[in-house]
């Protein structure tokens, strides 16, 4: 207000300094000049208070107003200066007839610019209260290019993010009880084979103990390794992993995995074949990058008919990259499911169904994996199922 109060009164002695070098009044048409300027200043203050507390109650109403007043005030003093000063009647009168033909298209230009800029204010003010009242598809419409149309475009991104962001949540905690209904059946299914066999042996009714023995601690190896893959997972997702940092050799660690899931393999009437026809040397871990290996290759086994080939290929590229390609003759994975199949909470049990055969926590695990070695991991759509790894050559 008092820059406000200050700028009126800067105005009226600009004016003053005007007239004096334009017009070179008589003393007594100086004073009445100064007597004009200073009442239009006073009714100017006056009327800038009350406009500014209109504003405060009502934006849209004080703008309209504002640009009223403006219009009026400016043609009030133009003809009271003219009448009091300058012209004849016959000319007063000609200024005033042209004078109000402009104070009135300049309300009708005040009231044309407004009125669009209320009904922006109304959209944009009914926006903010349908997202207030949790609607998210919703827009302003409000496409303009002064701060107005920049206060609805942030809204609108604003209200695309939430939007986006629920969604997002959504479907995480959709994963989320996916994954923990799976980890839970998991979990109960060797328990209670352990509880079962536990029960024979205290009532006496076991016809063949060892055989017996060797299925419960098969249970109990299952039911630790799940446990032993949770805390991993967990590890992972809390960048608490400690890695080693040795020069290896990817085509070695292939040869290896496949060695680990032959018999999976074999059960399952799949056939294991490694083309690595040249060394692949990374710096990594090699115990967590085995894990990723074989990660993946029980995941294509488990998925592959029988009678089919499992086929691992490691090959340097040329952008000082290694890449390692598994794939099956299997059905693959689902073209919306290809970018999340890695994410987290997004198991692979979701990505392609085990069967019952865990709560396919491989390739999240493998993902985080790749990901702790600088290194990177896709799927390819289906039929057949491809994932494929990047690792950064070693030096």
């Amino acid at each position: 207000m008092t820059r406000l109060l200050l700028g009126l009164e800067l105005l009226g002695l600009l004016g003053l300094l005007a007239a004096e070098l334009l017009l070179r009044p008589a003393p007594a048409e100086r004073l009445q000049l100064a007597a004009l300027l200073g009442a239009v200043s006073l009714v100017s203050m006056l009327l800038a208070v009350t406009l500014q507390r209109l504003t405060r109650r009502s934006l849209a109403s004080g703008v309209l107003a504002t640009s009223l007043v403006a219009v009026v005030v400016a043609g009030i003093a133009v003809s009271a200066a003219a009448s009091a000063m300058f012209l004849n009647d016959h000319d007063l009168r000609l200024v005033l007839v042209a004078l109000g033909l402009g104070v009135g298209a300049g309300i009708a230009l005040a009231l044309g610019i407004v009125r669009p800029l209320l009904v922006d204010l109304d959209r944009v003010g009914d926006t903010a209260r349908a997202v207030a009242d949790g609607e998210r598809g919703i827009r302003t419409g409000v496409t303009r290019s002064d701060e107005l149309g920049d206060t609805a475009r942030a809204l609108d991104t604003l209200v695309a993010h939430l939007e986006e962001a629920e969604t997002d949540r959504e479907r995480v905690e959709s994963a989320r009880s996916t994954f923990l209904a799976a980890v839970g059946h998991d979990l109960r299914s060797p328990l209670t084979v352990l509880r079962s066999g536990l029960e024979a042996l205290e009532d006496e009714v076991v016809d063949d103990v060892p055989a017996l023995l060797d299925r419960l601690t098969r249970e109990t190896d299952l039911l630790g390794s799940l446990v032993d893959d949770l805390f991993l997972l967990a590890r992972i997702e809390s960048d608490g992993l400690d890695l080693r940092r040795d020069r290896l050799d990817l085509a070695e660690l292939a040869d290896e995995a496949v060695e680990a899931v032959t018999l999976v393999a074999e059960r399952q009437g799949v056939a294991l074949r490694v083309e690595a026809p040249t060394d692949a040397p990374v710096t990594g871990d090699a115990r967590e990058l085995g894990r990723v290996l074989r990660n993946l290759l029980d995941n294509a086994v488990r998925h592959a008919p029988s009678g089919s080939t499992v086929t691992v290929a490691v090959r340097s590229q040329a952008d000082h990259q290694v890449l390692v390609r598994v794939t099956d003759e299997g059905p693959g994975f689902p073209d919306e499911l290809v970018d999340a199949a890695f994410a987290s909470f997004v198991r692979g049990d979701e990505a392609r169904s085990r069967d019952g055969a865990g709560a396919g926590l491989g390739l999240a695990i493998a993902r985080g994996l790749v990901t702790a070695h600088d290194g990177s991991i896709r799927a390819a759509a289906g039929p057949g199922g491809r994932v494929d790894v990047l690792l950064p050559a070693a030096p």
